[in-house]
């Protein structure tokens, strides 16, 4: 199956061997996506509303680079570092997603960042290529 890497304008060098989205299929999976500059330096430092803000955005840039939207989304893995940023992290999540909820789940773990509280990789549906 062929597959078009996803690599918005003004992406930084990423931590790792990925790239911030994979389309297949119709289907985006955006790889998980941490509170980061374009230098990799985490941005927002103890705020896990503005950290997630500033990840959520960097995913809306990908899915609309692949072409879609918000709307898209069907599926969020969501990693805290602490469940103290959990209800700080859902405010901020519930303005991406207004109106019917993606499925998700989120988890408490260590993050490659120390100082990054929140990490959330996505997937979309946005239809078959014409």
């Amino acid at each position: 199956m062929p597959k078009t890497v996803v690599i918005p304008p003004g992406t930084g060098k990423p931590l790792a061997p990925y790239v911030p989205g994979t389309l297949a299929d119709g289907v985006l999976y955006v790889s998980g996506t941490l509170p980061l500059d374009a230098e990799a330096n985490v941005v927002h430092e103890g705020d896990a509303g503005a950290q997630t803000r500033h990840v959520l955005e960097t995913i809306k840039g990908v899915v609309e680079a692949a072409g879609g939207s918000m709307d898209d989304v069907t599926f969020n893995h969501i990693f805290l570092k602490d469940w103290a940023d959990y209800g700080a992290i859902n405010a901020v999540y519930a303005e991406y997603f207004p109106g019917e909820k993606p499925a998700r789940y989120c988890i408490q773990c260590g993050l490659v960042k120390p100082t990054a509280l929140v990490e959330i990789a996505s997937v979309a549906h946005l239809g078959k290529p014409a």
